[in-house]
């Protein structure tokens, strides 16, 4: 058995053992999050921007607003893209060039949420049916990687566009023309994503670089102010069990309340 075959099953026992004592290895229970923090308007020239570091995890969020058309099959409503750019300096992971199918489905997954819970009100985007809309972009930079990306994304993604201004347009004739003006961008609702990866028989919150590395699969529950999930994403090999996902789900509820007044404490 070779040296790069052992030392996965090593750390896997390691963490396995640490976690049936009731502690992880960085002394957390299975269900608390590392140290959270927010912060809003951290990129000068964006429209919206915020950073949101869980633990060493730590991710930058810039917010873009244009005008464009619509797609055909949503005319009367705004578009939002959301794209992920993997710093190679954030993880030894990371590698140089075009999107890989992490960061590609990093961006789904935040886009997702804020789409699924209908936090941007899209049909309030649309300036002429069919012709104009707001084009929202959501760029994420992820300047280093210690575990659980997709909360620290998602967190970073809404304090933006919390603090996001958009330009005012005013319709004229059948054509838009700017104001000069810029007013707030308003958010319907607050979604949280909360992770959680699966490790053994073990559920754990908000799981580390090398949680990640040994972990069986991962879930991603998106919910917003009023409990109702507005999203479910899975990644990893193995399944889950009915049980295993309505405790995800419920550990998820639990969890928000407390990541969303991070949000609204952002300054």
């Amino acid at each position: 058995m070779s040296r790069l075959s052992i030392i996965p099953k090593l750390k896997r026992r390691k963490i396995l053992d640490a976690i049936a004592s009731g502690r992880r290895m960085d002394g957390r229970g299975p269900e608390e999050y590392r140290e959270i923090s927010v912060r809003r308007g951290v990129v000068e020239k964006a429209e919206g921007s915020a950073e949101a570091r869980i633990g060493d995890t730590w991710v930058v969020a810039g917010v873009k607003i244009e005008i464009g058309e619509p797609f055909e099959d949503t005319p009367d409503e705004g578009i939002l893209v959301c794209s992920a750019d993997f710093a190679p300096v954030a993880s030894p992971t990371f590698e140089p060039g075009p999107p890989d199918e992490a960061s590609i489905e990093l961006a789904r997954v935040v886009d997702r949420g804020i789409r699924s819970s209908d936090a941007l009100g899209l049909k309030d985007l649309c300036l002429i049916p069919g012709r104009k809309v707001y084009v929202i972009y959501i760029d994420l930079c992820i300047l280093n990687h210690a575990g659980n990306l997709l909360d620290a994304a998602s967190l970073a993604a809404v304090a933006a566009l919390m603090g996001a201004k958009k330009p005012i347009y005013e319709v004229r004739d059948g054509e838009v023309y700017p104001t000069g003006e810029v007013e707030p961008l308003k958010l319907r609702r607050l979604p949280i994503a909360v992770s959680m990866a699966k490790i053994g028989d073990v559920i754990v919150l908000d799981p580390t670089f090398d949680e990640e590395e040994v972990m069986d699969t991962r879930i991603t529950v998106t919910v917003d102010e009023e409990g109702n999930v507005c999203a479910v994403q899975k990644s990893g090999p193995q399944g889950l069990s009915v049980e295993e996902i309505w405790k995800a789900i419920e550990i998820a509820v639990n969890k928000a309340p407390m990541l969303r007044e991070k949000l609204e404490a952002a300054l």
